[in-house]
């Protein structure tokens, strides 16, 4: 294969895009309580709040994939409602692959940015982190005692399990090439990823969140820690769609989740 494809090979291509698919994906996930008013503040509209203003995290490793090598990611992710559908919009994604990051981005536009991430276990105690620019922004503790945090952890990790899939909001944009404004209006996805776990354990978790100009996790601050839950297995990403498309002034102020904007202010780090 070169520069240009065949159309043999195009057709290959479209075949193997129609999922993504991770083997032996390894992630620990954490949940914890936030303010409303944060939810409200950092989700564009159309997205509104969902009942209750949860904060999901995980750290992962993916072994084997069906469009690149190995890589470690990590997310941030608000609960939130779309037409009656409730999901989690997702406000960063780390990864340590650049494949994965350009996939990622580009098609169904997840915020992702190139990161030092760790994923560490120890008997019943895990360790992960996230850092850039030097600095951790992001550090978990977690012990898979079987006993979470609370019991409404419990509840929700029940409840999300389902054969159609994690639902995920994100919002597609490029900006335009002349410094304008966007190539087009931003358009809300639409997502689902179905998780298929052989191993699952569920535990307490302790989660640090540091100030960063360029990675802000901190400004979801915890309220009440819910748990963590532990798995080992297999996920498919399923194909995303177009549910709304975005007023493209409103959505300006949102729109540099998968940027550093202080370099644009500052022109430096």
């Amino acid at each position: 294969m070169g520069f240009v494809q065949s159309w043999e090979d195009l057709a290959k291509v479209a075949e193997a895009r129609r999922t993504a698919e991770f083997y032996g994906a390894e992630m620990l996930t954490v949940m914890w309580e936030t303010k409303p008013e944060i939810v409200e503040r950092l989700l564009p509209a159309p997205l509104a709040p969902a009942t209750k203003p949860i904060a999901t995290a995980f750290v992962a490793y993916y072994p084997k994939t069906s469009f690149g090598p190995p890589y470690y990611e990590g997310a941030l992710f608000l609960s939130a409602v779309y037409d009656g559908i409730e999901g989690n919009y997702c406000l960063a994604m780390p990864v340590t692959g650049d494949l994965a990051m350009a996939a990622g981005r580009e098609v169904f536009g997840y915020p992702k940015k190139m990161a030092n991430i760790q994923l560490k276990r120890n008997g019943s105690t895990m360790e992960a982190s996230i850092e850039r620019h030097g600095l951790c922004f992001f550090k978990l503790h977690a012990r898979l005692t079987g006993t979470p945090n609370t019991s409404e952890f419990t509840d929700i990790v029940l409840n999300s399990s389902s054969e159609e899939g994690t639902v995920c909001y994100n919002v597609k944009h490029f900006f335009a090439s002349d410094g304008g404004g966007f190539d087009y209006n931003p358009r809300l996805i639409r997502e689902r990823v179905i998780l298929r776990p052989k191993l699952a354990e569920l535990g307490e978790a302790e989660v640090e969140l540091s100030h960063s100009e360029y990675d802000p996790w901190a400004e979801v601050e915890i309220v009440r820690m819910l748990g963590a839950a532990y798995a080992v297995g297999d996920n498919t990403m399923l194909k995303g769609d177009v549910v709304a498309e975005l007023d493209p002034i409103a959505f300006a102020p949102y729109a540099f989740l998968k940027w550093d904007a202080p370099y644009f202010l500052t022109g430096s780090a």
